[in-house]
């Protein structure tokens, strides 16, 4: 490599470093403030990046203060229902998109598409009219049923499905292979990059999930964890003891930072993937 080449290299890892640097110090800030004891934050008067007497007791404040742990039962339930039920519900309408003859099929899949040009708040609003007269607020069942479907999701997974040759539809058609398990034995585990990206993307949008969960609950046995630290914030606690609120959003943010880290090759295959066509 001639010098120009390792400048140019140098540079952009030089770049690259600095951005790495400005997007983990907040998550470096968020974690070291939750190791400060309530007293030394309160007498920095300037903040130090480091930390002199770690403590834990802002982690036991955290779930003795405000019910987190129930918080963080309820965002698991809806996590987990929300997400297989939009598997159950997107994987068929995939495969009908890009599989099946149907009149009108290119027409119903452009209007389905353009269902993705109307605002969100629009969509909320219709939502929760829908919701408060079928007398569903303050229930699982409100939380979910609006996030049962993405049209976005339906659309990557149809174009993965459309890469896969026709030759072998037709092969297991003439075998006698019903849809269904052609779907399931074939079409699925080709897939899977795909399927593992779409459901870990979901499960980080239904954890991260705030303007609706707040929208359509009122009572703190339905709050999730995002709502949580709003409730926290909200009855003083938060303002007060600033530690403490850190220690809670670590304790809510972990589990999807392991989930990111643990399936990340795979999101990455299924969102190129999803790139490719032919």
């Amino acid at each position: 490599m001639d010098k120009k080449g390792k400048l140019i290299k140098t540079i952009t890892y030089s770049l690259l470093t600095l951005w790495a640097i400005g997007v983990l110090f907040p998550f470096y800030w968020m974690i070291l403030t939750s190791f400060k004891s309530y007293s030394s934050y309160n007498g920095e008067f300037v903040p130090k990046f480091y930390v002199t007497s770690p403590t834990l007791q802002n982690y036991v404040d955290s779930f003795t203060t405000v019910p987190l742990g129930q918080y963080l039962l309820n965002t698991i339930i809806f996590t987990v229902a929300t997400t297989a039920i939009m598997l159950i519900v997107i994987i068929p309408a995939a495969f009908a998109f890009s599989r099946l003859q149907f009149k009108g099929k290119n027409l119903v899949f452009t209007l389905f598409l353009s269902l993705m040009m109307i605002p969100n708040e629009l969509v909320i609003i219709t939502n929760f009219m829908t919701v408060t007269a079928l007398d569903l607020r303050n229930t699982f069942t409100g939380l979910i049923l609006p996030s049962v479907t993405s049209v976005f999701y339906i659309y990557l997974l149809k174009e993965n499905f459309a890469q896969i040759p026709d030759e072998l539809y037709y092969a297991a058609k003439v075998d006698g292979t019903g849809d269904f398990k052609y779907l399931w034995k074939v079409m699925l585990p080709i897939c899977k990059p795909t399927v593992v990206t779409i459901t870990i993307l979901k499960v980080i949008e239904c954890w991260n999930s705030y303007v609706w969960p707040r929208l359509i609950t009122d009572d703190a046995a339905y709050y999730l964890v995002s709502n949580g630290i709003q409730e926290i914030r909200e009855n003083g606690f938060g303002r007060e003891n600033i530690p403490a609120m850190m220690a809670a959003v670590v304790v809510i943010s972990v589990p999807l930072v392991v989930l990111f880290l643990i399936f990340r090759k795979k999101i990455m295959e299924g969102v190129a993937r999803g790139g490719t066509k032919g």
